[in-house]
């Protein structure tokens, strides 16, 4: 591997590991909307008469938006092996 080859592998690592820190950065802010959020609601809930409980709507629901961010997220980049699975379907279509 010559000085080119390593030097254009670095900048391409240095790229996604920006993408990737972006990323964790967006969910950081998405879950501490999140929590600040429905912290909020449930203190209002508490507050008018502690009845039905009513903020688990948007906790779950806003919760499952969560759950797919992390996903996206935190889930990794896919395998060399997955990548050239699909490079070769596309391939065929």
């Amino acid at each position: 591997m010559d000085v080119m080859e390593r030097d254009r592998e670095d900048e391409e690592l240095r790229e996604q590991a920006i993408a990737r820190l972006g990323k964790k950065r967006e969910f950081g802010a998405h879950l501490l909307a999140y929590v600040m959020v429905n912290t909020l609601l449930v203190v209002v809930w508490a507050v008018t008469g502690a009845g039905f409980f009513w903020p688990v709507f948007p906790l779950m629901g806003w919760g499952i938006g969560l759950i797919f961010h992390a996903w996206d997220t935190f889930s990794g980049t896919p395998s060399e092996d997955r990548i050239s699975r699909e490079m070769d379907r596309l391939r065929k279509s």
